[in-house]
């Protein structure tokens, strides 16, 4: 072994160091990240919960000042499904649990190249599915509000939040962005919870069903039922949420969803009756088969 002051010896030294170092810290990301991931998927349903509005309902404060349980109780307000963005139709071929949006949005066989769109995202690529939440107060059929995943470019990158829906599918519950870039005090206002209160009653389409909502230049008038004041020094910002939030409500992305749905509503037969309608076909067929094997 090298003498320790010697030139090799003092390269031995540092090379393990950093090998011990590189092992120390290759096992804390490995022992975190189910932590992690837990932590990713909480904070994701606060957003959800706080697009529909349900914590300050319920509660009177926004989801980041509940308890874990309390967050708990209230999510299961809410149900996933998958949803084809290009027919409007519900997709039982991807497992809502492996779902990864950012993931979705870029692998070729799962996403689909967004072209010449009328509204332009800022965004190359879109999913071909996109998992959608229903809101329902438990017991109850009755869908409160639809939230739907939206992203889209921001100044300085991507802009990740949910839109919720009143269940009339044309009113604004609200907004929240769960991941973003922008600049804290100008664009990064978009976590501004006064500015995001704005949003609550907008209207999403005009009387023509074009999507109308926006985030106007300067103060919006208050008698605009489609805009909300603008992101003072954050022009861009204020423009790529414009364009995100009108491009997902456009027939580019949600509009046959949010069609279909909304004649679910009209008949009586939503998400949540037509999946109690396929468990009770399956129930009859379950019994239909085991007095057939009784018979044979």
């Amino acid at each position: 072994m090298p003498p320790k002051d010697s030139l090799p010896g003092t390269i031995l030294v540092a090379t393990v160091l950093c090998v011990v170092c590189s092992l120390a810290v290759s096992a804390a990301a490995v022992a975190l990240r189910p932590l992690q991931a837990a932590n990713q998927k909480l904070d994701q349903q606060k957003n959800i919960l706080d697009a529909a509005g349900i914590p300050i309902n319920e509660f009177g404060k926004p989801a980041s000042q509940l308890s874990r349980k309390e967050i708990d109780d209230l999510y299961t307000w809410v149900s996933e499904k998958m949803v084809d963005l290009d027919t409007g139709d519900y997709n039982t071929e991807v497992d809502p649990e492996k779902y990864d949006l950012a993931e979705f949005a870029v692998n070729p066989d799962t996403s689909i190249e967004i072209v010449n769109p009328t509204i332009d995202p800022g965004e190359d690529r879109r999913p071909k599915t996109m998992k959608v939440y229903f809101v329902r107060r438990p017991g109850s059929d009755q869908l409160r509000q639809v939230v739907l995943p939206i992203y889209g470019k921001g100044l300085w990158g991507t802009l990740y939040g949910y839109l919720a829906l009143k269940s009339d599918l044309k009113t604004i519950q609200g907004i929240t962005f769960y991941q973003h870039q922008e600049t804290p005090g100008l664009g990064g206002e978009v976590d501004n919870p006064a500015w995001k209160a704005q949003w609550e009653g907008l209207q999403l389409y005009n009387e023509k069903g074009e999507p109308s909502a926006m985030v106007a230049k300067g103060p919006a008038p208050d008698t605009d039922p489609y805009a909300v004041d603008g992101l003072s020094g954050a022009t861009i910002t204020s423009r790529g949420v414009t364009n995100l939030v009108q491009y997902w409500a456009s027939d580019e992305a949600y509009g046959p969803f949010l069609d279909k749905l909304a004649e679910e509503i009209k008949n009586g037969s939503t998400e949540s009756s037509a999946a109690k309608a396929d468990v009770k076909e399956s129930a009859i067929n379950t019994t239909a088969n085991a007095g057939d094997a009784t018979h044979g």
